[in-house]
């Protein structure tokens, strides 16, 4: 694809998949537009880096839609001061945005080929303020809590206690969750030491993370 029509994709999917999106976040649709999305895409695949579609790398993962990512990150209200713990790095390209915003991320990806991809792509893209880890991501990272931002680049069907005892006070965890066909992108803020405020934000569907638990109570 030639550079002329890279930009020009690049430009739809801001305008025509992600700003009508309720996306109103100048920095978030800045980053999606400086960082590149197509050198994070597998090359079978870069023809499709900015289509409204999962597009799938190895072992059954797939990077999330653009507007999906796009969204999550707005929610996320990452500042420059923040720590940032990511789960399931998948190809590098929400840690690279989630980097240029927070002080540094950390990265936990359970696959350790897609963990070095995502390391190869971010050294590539000049990112320095990351560490991508070859980890469990339903566990956290206890030793580096607390977090200002935790960020889960898939669904789980209920957010583990072990990861909201991992934020700061003030600190906010943003994660879809639910079970197809109904899941909502949900950011849930520690208030105090025992204190969690929940928000449902959107409906949407994405990809399971591996290891999760599944919900142990319905409501009925």
């Amino acid at each position: 694809m030639k550079l002329q029509n890279v930009e020009q994709a690049r430009f739809n999917m801001i305008e025509q998949q992600i700003r009508p999106w309720n996306l109103a976040d100048e920095a978030v649709l800045n980053l999606m537009s400086s960082v590149k999305r197509e050198d994070f895409v597998p090359s079978t695949y870069k023809a499709m880096a900015f289509a409204d579609i999962e597009i799938p790398l190895t072992h059954g993962q797939n990077m999330l839609v653009p507007r999906v990512q796009a969204r999550l990150l707005q929610d996320a209200a990452v500042l420059a001061t923040d720590k940032v713990l990511e789960i399931g790095t998948g190809s590098g390209f929400m840690t690279a945005m989630l980097a240029r915003q927070a002080q540094r991320v950390i990265s936990l990806e359970i696959n350790p080929e897609i963990a070095a991809l995502a390391r190869a792509n971010l050294q590539q893209a000049g990112v320095h303020n990351f560490e991508v880890r070859q980890a469990d991501g339903a566990k956290g990272a206890a030793a580096e809590a607390p977090f200002d931002v935790i960020l889960l680049g898939g669904s789980v069907t209920e957010v583990p206690q072990v990861l909201l005892d991992q934020l700061k006070i003030g600190g906010r965890l943003v994660a879809i969750v639910g079970t197809e066909p109904i899941m909502f992108a949900t950011v849930i803020t520690r208030t105090d030491e025992a204190q969690f405020k929940s928000e449902t934000k959107w409906e949407t569907v994405a990809p399971a993370l591996l290891n999760f638990p599944q919900a142990t109570s319905f409501t009925f």
